[in-house]
This record gives structure tokens, C-alpha cells and sequence, in this order.
């Protein structure tokens, strides 16, 4: 029974990472001149996009080893969705 609850984990994760294969998301935050954010992009904003595009996550799903980003950019991080089912979105951060 165990087994079994824990294929049907597994599969929803693996449907789950077909939807975030290739995602792209923008988020868009004040920066200054030089590209430096007021502030931050945590777990909460990633996971926040990422709902709002449709694939249901939670914070604690988004993994960012380096801590949060500070600068303007193009980054890729790491979604953690079960034990053996991993993916990476493409996060971009524009200034408003």
C-alpha cells in the first residue's frame, strides 16, 4: 500500500514537471540604474509566478542554494518536486 502511495506521489510530480519543462518566468521588480533590486526575489515570488502561470508548486519546492537574487537577470533554478523528480525553470528578472 505504501508502494502504491508512493507511485501515485511520484507520477503526480513527474505530470507536474512536464508543465514546468521549458517555463519561462518574468518577474518584474524596482531596480536601480545599475540593476541592483530594492530588495530581493525569494522562494515566495518564484513559487508566487509560477502559480499564476498555472502549474500549482509551493514554496518549498523552489530551491535556491546561492540565497535570493539581488540583480536584474537571467537565472536557473532549481525545482525540487520529489525525491527523484527535479527540473529547472528560466526566471528573469526585469526592472519595472
Amino acid at each position: 500500500e505504501l508502494e502504491k502511495v508512493a507511485g501515485e506521489a511520484q507520477a503526480t510530480a513527474e505530470a507536474r514537471r512536464e508543465k514546468l519543462v521549458d517555463m519561462s518566468i518574468t518577474i518584474q521588480a524596482k531596480a536601480g540604474d545599475e540593476g541592483k533590486l530594492f530588495g530581493s526575489i525569494g522562494t515566495a515570488d518564484i513559487a508566487e509566478a509560477i502559480v499564476a502561470a498555472g502549474v500549482e508548486i509551493g514554496r518549498s519546492e523552489v530551491r535556491l542554494p546561492e540565497g535570493a537574487f539581488r540583480q536584474v537577470g537571467e537565472y536557473s533554478v532549481l525545482v525540487h518536486l520529489h525525491t527523484d523528480v527535479n527540473t529547472e525553470i528560466t526566471l528573469v528578472i526585469e526592472a519595472e
